[in-house]
């Protein structure tokens, strides 16, 4: 029976057997280690991360008694959700996605990655719900993810906007215009807009951008 860790690009938790790209937490334990059950809470810090999924040929128990480890079918959707790459695992990946995230918000100064996280923290919720954010899709950059009205997630990737979920990509659909719901954070896509270049799913094809 597959543990419900499993993020959504709306931020939610389901239980699927897909595992997908990348591993991640929300800073910290939200389950039962004896029941391996999640508990009320969704988070235990504003510090929400991906993650790989080995590194350093460490070995855990899922659900054990550290972290809440929770998966992703890819960076995009992890980018949606209001996760930002690891610093000790993906330090590469988290120093470009910040200076490109600063380079766009004009912040100036590079800003320490606590502050990052407490944007994220501002714009990925209301209260416990998911902040959308609407928005001219024609706006968008590649790696965004949008929200239909009958619930149906979205990735915009050149021309094509593509049906997630978790385990992959369906058939691409038209790449939407006017004001659509943007599930996508403002600072991650100002990272995607600055260049910043996401992992996707094989399903996803070849990325217009490569």
């Amino acid at each position: 029976m597959p543990l419900q860790n499993r993020v959504t690009p709306t931020g939610d938790l389901i239980a699927d057997p897909a595992r997908g790209l990348f591993l991640g937490n929300r800073g910290g334990r939200i389950h039962d280690p004896a029941t391996r059950t999640l508990g009320r809470a969704r988070w235990a810090s504003r510090t929400w991360i991906c993650c790989l999924l080995v590194f350093r040929e460490r070995r855990r128990t899922v659900w054990g008694h550290s972290y809440t480890e929770l998966f992703f079918c890819d960076e995009p959707t992890a980018l949606a959700a209001g996760h930002r790459p690891c610093v000790e695992c993906r330090r590469r990946d988290a120093h470009a996605w910040r200076a490109a995230a600063a380079g766009v918000l004009g912040l100036g100064a590079v800003p320490l990655f606590p502050d990052m996280d407490r944007r994220l923290d501002a714009e990925r919720r209301v209260g416990h719900s998911k902040r959308l954010h609407p928005m001219p899709a024609e706006s968008l950059p590649d790696g965004a993810m949008i929200q239909r009205a009958d619930g149906v997630c979205l990735a915009l990737q050149g021309g094509r906007a593509l049906p997630w979920s978790p385990a992959g990509y369906g058939m691409a659909l038209p790449r939407p215009a006017g004001t659509v719901a943007v599930l996508t954070p403002p600072t991650n896509l100002a990272a995607l807009a600055g260049g910043y270049r996401p992992s996707w799913h094989p399903s996803a094809g070849t990325d217009p951008q490569s």
